[in-house]
């Protein structure tokens, strides 16, 4: 086991990101020892660490003298491609293992997009409720339905017994990571403290019994909402436990279905917490190998605009943006509408490069790791790959932001005016980035109603969208 400087600098992670990590294989590495395994382990800061994967294979190679490699299949094409290369580089044979983190295989998933004119991922998840019968009664989906999605969009208020995570309390060996991490990465995005992310299976498990116990009869209704210093809502915080293989995505399910039969959960809650993990999981993991290594540079728009300062600092009059990057910053975390439609839809009608995008995502979240990052983001929220992922872009106007969240009341903005001095951002940028792309969005059946809405607007009130939206752009 290797801890490498390439891998924590390739983007600059965020420093709660690399002190999770760290940590956590260095309390597996301890655990695998008290089991009577023999762990070469390479910290950082060995005098000797040649700092990427591929040097430490070749240190490790003179020092063991191998019969051979066996490695697990990484989540970045990037890593594998560079496992390819080991047999020949070091004369050993290397066998790459399938990662059983995950449900479909990638021949399954292959199997499934075959033939089909659009990868939509409600009928890949469906296909996963059958294969791990997940809510399902008989061949039925539990209930009647397949999806709830549409009893999931309620806004919250505030709330006094609103739930929190669990916070795990750091022991001596996540404080030496942290000073790890604070002297060598310091001029990394992101707070390094308070630290409180679990960083052993047992610590992720209470992690996930607690918002079972607290959050999850709720969590349906309020997934989408947003509320001005309420950060986590009723939202989990494992899909970082899971993506870094401290829980099982399988097990996390099955305690959810459990908490439904046993009625601690309602229906709409225990599937769509469900469906984020076999169908939205599994689904982008699977176009993410579908699709790569050309899918990283793919830029459907043409979008060249650079992000913008504030994504990094916070220092924004955007209430919403300010609320969702502070977050982000303190606690390498935001929930996934925080990230679609706040930060991602701001980028996505300010034209922004998604792959300046891609790599913000990919360094500032606890739980990102690029396969599941870069159709999320690259696909989903900036509608690069043209529709491979969505039948249309996650574009708003401020009324979206409005209707979900309580940001626009305390914001310097006014969500109800549209253009001018003082008019929320979003609503002149929505109309701007539909004017600017019609020839590629037109024909999209889902976006015809939008445009014969431009259409009926006066010259007048066009160009009045169109000045202010020039105006924000010109600011950024």
């Amino acid at each position: 086991m290797v801890e490498v400087q390439e891998e924590a600098t390739y983007v600059r992670h965020h420093k709660k990101k690399i002190a999770f990590l760290f940590s956590a294989m260095r309390h597996f590495a301890e655990e695998l020892r008290e089991g009577g395994w023999n762990v070469d382990y390479v910290p950082l800061d060995a005098p000797d660490n040649s700092g990427s994967f591929t040097g430490e294979i070749e240190r490790a190679a003179k020092r063991l003298s191998p019969e051979k490699i066996l490695v697990t299949e990484p989540g970045e094409w990037r890593v594998r491609a560079a496992m390819e290369a080991w047999e020949q580089a070091f004369k050993t044979p290397v066998e790459i293992l399938e990662d059983d983190r995950f449900i479909a295989t990638h021949a399954e998933f292959q199997s499934w997009a075959e033939g089909r004119k659009q990868l939509r991922m409600e009928y890949f998840y469906r296909e996963m409720r059958r294969k791990t019968g997940l809510l399902m009664d008989g061949d039925q989906p539990e209930g009647g339905k397949w999806n709830y999605d549409a009893e999931n969009r309620k806004p919250a208020k505030a709330d006094l017994f609103m739930p929190t995570p669990l916070r795990a309390e750091p022991d001596a060996i996540t404080e030496d990571v942290l000073a790890l991490v604070a002297r060598r990465f310091d001029n990394h995005f992101g707070d390094l403290t308070p630290f409180w992310f679990g960083v052993t299976r047992t610590e992720a498990q209470a992690a996930l019994d607690h918002f079972i116990d607290t959050a999850l009869a709720k969590f349906g209704d309020y997934q989408d909402a947003m509320l001005e210093g309420e950060k986590f809502l009723y939202h989990s915080l494992v899909s970082l436990y899971i993506n870094a293989g401290l829980l099982d995505p399988l097990d996390v399910c099955k305690r959810v279905e459990t908490a439904y039969k046993n009625g601690d959960a309602p229906l709409n809650a225990a599937e769509g917490y469900i469906r984020q993990i076999i169908g939205w999981r599994e689904y982008v993991r699977g176009i993410y190998w579908l699709k790569m290594p050309d899918y990283v540079d793919e830029n459907f728009f043409g979008n060249t605009r650079a992000l913008p300062d504030f994504y990094w600092t916070g220092e924004t009059d955007m209430a919403c943006l300010r609320a969702a990057i502070t977050q982000t910053k303190e606690e390498a975390y935001a929930h996934h509408i925080q990230r679609l439609m706040v930060t991602g839809n701001f980028a996505l009608i300010a034209g922004i490069d998604p792959k300046q995008v891609h790599e913000w995502y990919l360094a500032v979240y606890a739980d990102a790791y690029e396969w599941v990052e870069l159709p999320n983001t690259l696909g989903m929220s900036q509608f690069g790959d043209g529709g491979v992922l969505g039948s249309k872009p996650y574009a708003s106007s401020g009324n979206y932001i409005h209707k979900m969240s309580d940001h626009c009341k305390g914001c310097k903005f006014d969500v109800k005016q549209k253009t001018g001095d003082g008019a929320c951002p979003f609503n002149p940028l929505y109309w701007d980035f539909l004017h600017r792309n019609r020839d590629k969005l037109a024909g999209n059946p889902r976006m015809a109603q939008m445009y014969r809405t431009w259409e009926r607007m006066s010259e007048e009130k066009q160009r009045d969208y169109l000045d202010s939206a020039a105006k924000v752009l010109a600011s950024l």
